[in-house]
């Protein structure tokens, strides 16, 4: 029987500015988005009922778990279809990487595969969360508005990621709550080229992640895991990603990428380590 597969590639926020904040509550965004190539796996296959199983080492964090966004993007495409849906979790949860809304992205992919239809409108995504359309397109983008408008950028020049999250929990909406200023600059109207890695990460550091000083409040380790990051060999800039609480190091090269993951899980074998090519 056919199985459609596809990568949940995690997402990473190489920098988000806070712009504003609407009238229903939803903040506005201005963030530069790539993916690594490291993530959760959904596949899919024929079935007449719509299940879900959730497998592999990060299971256990989703068990119990009574309304999978797999499930709610699957029932997003209406019609009442069928399939045996398979989520192996890799990806820490509610880690500001996009693991729920990625997963959410690929189960769109894949049933959409396996059915032979249309995505649901653009509306129903957005509604599954902020971040699954720009999973859904899993290609480096500039995300605007409350994650609506995204504009697909030229690939970034090659790179390496390391993602280290300690092993906290910090709620998006507290995060949020923790903002002393919601009205911050966004990004330049024009995005400069980046003709190299050094030139992207000297660009970078004229940016910001303005969720993380209340995250770092939040929890201080996330600042801990940032500084550890910061001081390996070969990080270009050490940032967190979203709302929390993984951080990642941006690299030139896989092998300074590997050092650093190798060194960092000696060194705390608490945390989750993982480096991985910048998606191109």
């Amino acid at each position: 029987m056919a199985t459609e597969t596809a990568l949940a590639r995690a997402k990473v926020n190489l920098c988000l500015h806070v712009t504003g904040q609407r009238a229903d509550g939803y903040h506005l965004l201005d963030s530069l988005v790539v993916f690594a190539e490291a993530g959760d796996v959904v596949s899919a296959r024929a079935s007449e009922a719509l299940t879900l199983a959730v497998t592999g080492p990060r299971a256990a964090v989703l068990a119990g778990e009574g309304d999978n966004l797999c499930l709610r993007a699957a029932r997003a495409f209406g019609g009442g279809r069928g399939a045996a849906i398979t989520l192996e979790k890799h990806l820490p949860v509610a880690s500001g990487i996009g693991g729920g809304s990625a997963d959410a992205a690929a189960t769109l992919t894949v049933l959409a595969r396996l059915w032979g239809c249309a995505l649901p409108p653009a509306d129903e995504v957005l509604r599954l969360g902020a971040d699954v359309p720009v999973c859904l397109q899993g290609r480096t983008a500039r995300m605007r508005g409350v994650g609506e408008v995204i504009d697909p950028l030229p690939a970034l020049p090659p790179a390496w990621l390391v993602l280290v999250n300690p092993g906290v929990a910090v709620p998006t909406p507290a995060v949020f709550r923790g903002l002393t200023q919601k009205a911050n600059a966004p990004l330049p109207a024009v995005l400069p080229a980046f003709p190299d890695v050094a030139a992207l990460a000297g660009f970078l550091h004229r940016t910001r992640n303005d969720l993380a000083p209340p995250a770092e409040a939040l929890a201080p380790v996330i600042a801990t895991a940032r500084q550890a990051l910061a001081a390996q060999g070969g990080c270009l800039l050490a940032r967190m990603s979203g709302s929390g609480a993984t951080c990642f190091g941006l690299f030139a090269t896989e092998a300074a990428a590997q050092a650093a993951a190798a060194a960092l899980s000696r060194a705390e074998p608490g945390w989750w380590v993982q480096a991985a090519a910048m998606a191109r």
